[in-house]
């Protein structure tokens, strides 16, 4: 199973995404994207061998203004990659989360890493519940990244 070429997914936040001119075949950012307002790295969502997308259906379960708010982080990644904190902060061994405060004093990650293609694979979505990220939700966001390299980094 591919995923589809930039371009051709559709996005849960925007319209569509379109190709843009003067992208590298490899997908990964052309140089001057900020100044003309491209994307720096693309996001997909992974997919499973059974073509579910588990970060989408995690999104779509949430009222629309977390939706919105997890979004609005998931594209300024997109857009000013690379970024610290308080929007992104690493994990150690190439993942990545987006931090985003949701209404209620919840907090919401979605756990990603950066292909081969230069694009930004949203690997797990979660609330968080502890102060500290809980073990299981890394090491499905790692199997989940092993699985993605596996088919589509060669």
């Amino acid at each position: 199973m591919a995923y589809p070429e930039p371009g051709v997914y559709r996005m849960w936040y925007s319209s569509r995404v379109r190709r843009m001119p003067g992208r590298s075949e490899r997908g990964g950012a052309r140089p001057g994207a900020l100044e003309d307002g491209g994307k720096r790295v693309p996001a997909i969502f992974y997919r499973t061998e059974a073509g579910g997308e588990p970060v989408r259906g995690w999104l779509k379960e949430m009222p629309a203004e977390d939706r919105k708010r997890i979004g609005e982080d998931v594209k300024t990644v997109e857009f000013g990659w690379p970024i610290g904190m308080p929007v992104c902060r690493p994990l150690g061994g190439g993942l990545f989360e987006v931090r985003t405060s949701l209404a209620r004093n919840r907090i919401a990650r979605v756990l990603f890493y950066i292909d081969a293609r230069g694009r930004m694979v949203l690997l797990h979505g979660f609330i968080k519940k502890d102060r500290r990220t809980p073990q299981y939700d890394l090491d499905l966001a790692k199997s989940n990244r092993a699985k993605h390299q596996g088919e589509f980094d060669d």
